[in-house]
């Protein structure tokens, strides 16, 4: 088979999706990555052809810019209306001769209407769960917020309200590219697959057949080895702290980075600078500033860690076996940090504008004790045992072998 797959968002959103365009590529097909040109990166590594959307995720999310949700909220939504009709036409291009489309994150509107006008079939893919559902809340609402006879209702309500802030310029999009007739509501009919371990999130009772929880979708790590210095900060102590929030660390302030550092205290502590411009001169001496490492081989090496709650990092940590303290900025990241305390792998999440010293130092007090060790490590083997990408591979094999061509319906 030819499989084409179009993501856009942040490296949280595009590496999963290039983890399961390896095994596509492992298992004998052949597939085309599409991705912001700042996130491909982790599907070249893997060998898989790749080319860029248009659009920098990057620049977008960089300290200067506003921290609030609602200000990241309006930036994403800006970035996707103004690229719509050239994502389109990239996503056509790409999928021209394909057996099938995966579509996830912001590039999923337009990679519906791609596989609509070539008539092969799209199935959505992604690791945050939107699928409606009575067993929780939309992810993209605080834990907190929704009653649980909302649940349902909060995930129609949110799909919606993105689809209306996106809906004029992917219809334009669909008419200019594709003369494909408007599209009235929140497409429903593909099917989904979700990179969510079971053991994190178990599969509600009352999704759809066409939703099925995979499991993490992670690549494994080939010839990596790690740099002199790592090895000899892993070898001069006790396992080490892990610091780290991915596309988020742009928009850790100078005060909150202050906090953070005098809250770890005396700890020994690996610092992942992600998509920050934080340098080793503003860490102390027993911090060790990192690049990318694959987390599948550094996170077991250390003692907790303390990352933004993405979902990618949130598996990560989870099936890592080591508890972790989650200081959540936006999106899902709050319902993931509820998940993890829901689980006793984490205290309750300390949000990345309130954070305070005594807060985090408290917090990683109670990550040492043995009860929620034990509790990590036991959740940490179960998900070792998920075999998310196979999963994956095998379901898109059948919905593709069987024409999985099904009609566009509206909500």
């Amino acid at each position: 088979m030819k499989i084409a797959i179009a993501t856009y968002g942040t490296e949280g959103d595009t590496r999963p999706l290039a983890a399961l365009g390896r095994a596509l590529l492992d298992a004998g097909h052949q597939v085309r990555f599409l991705a912001d040109a700042a996130t491909l990166d982790s599907a070249t590594t893997l060998g898989i052809a790749t080319a860029p959307l248009a659009g920098d995720i990057k620049t977008a999310l960089q300290p200067e810019k506003e921290t609030r949700p609602a200000e990241i909220l309006r930036t994403l939504t800006e970035m996707t209306n103004t690229h719509a009709e050239s994502w389109l036409r990239e996503v056509v291009a790409a999928g021209t001769g394909c057996d099938a489309i995966i579509v996830s994150a912001l590039a999923a509107f337009v990679g519906l209407a791609a596989a609509e006008f070539l008539g092969i079939p799209a199935i959505g893919a992604g690791s945050i769960p939107i699928t409606p559902t009575t067993a929780f809340a939309s992810p993209f609402l605080p834990p907190t917020w929704v009653p649980r006879w909302l649940n349902e209702a909060s995930h129609r309500f949110i799909n919606n309200a993105v689809w209306r802030l996106l809906r004029k310029q992917t219809n334009a999009a669909r008419e200019r590219v594709c003369s494909l007739p408007p599209q009235r509501g929140v497409p429903t009919d593909h099917p989904m697959l979700w990179g969510v371990s079971p053991s994190l999130l178990p599969r509600p009772d009352d999704y759809p057949s066409t939703a099925i929880i995979c499991g993490q979708w992670t690549a494994p790590t080939r010839h990596w080895q790690p740099p002199p210095e790592l090895t000899e900060f892993l070898n001069a102590g006790e396992p080490p702290l892990y610091v780290g929030f991915g596309s988020m660390a742009g928009l850790l302030s100078p005060a909150a980075l202050s906090e953070l550092i005098a809250g770890i205290g005396g700890r020994r502590a690996l610092f992942y600078a992600g998509w920050s411009t934080i340098r080793t001169g503003q860490l102390p001496s027993n911090f060790l500033l990192i690049r990318d490492t694959p987390h599948d081989w550094l996170l077991p090496r250390t003692s907790a860690i303390i990352h933004h709650g993405g979902a990618g990092t949130s598996h990560s940590a989870a099936r890592a076996g080591v508890p972790c303290v989650v200081v959540p900025f936006a999106g899902d990241q709050p319902f993931w940090a509820n998940r993890l305390h829901q689980l006793g792998v984490a205290p309750r999440p300390i949000s990345a504008r309130s954070l305070r010293r005594s807060t985090l130092a408290e917090a990683l007090e109670l990550m040492e004790q043995p009860p929620v060790r034990a509790r990590a490590a036991a959740l940490g083997a179960q998900m070792r045992c998920e075999d998310g990408l196979g999963t994956a591979v095998l379901a898109i094999e059948t919905l593709v072998r069987n024409g999985n061509r099904v009609p566009a319906r509206s909500t």
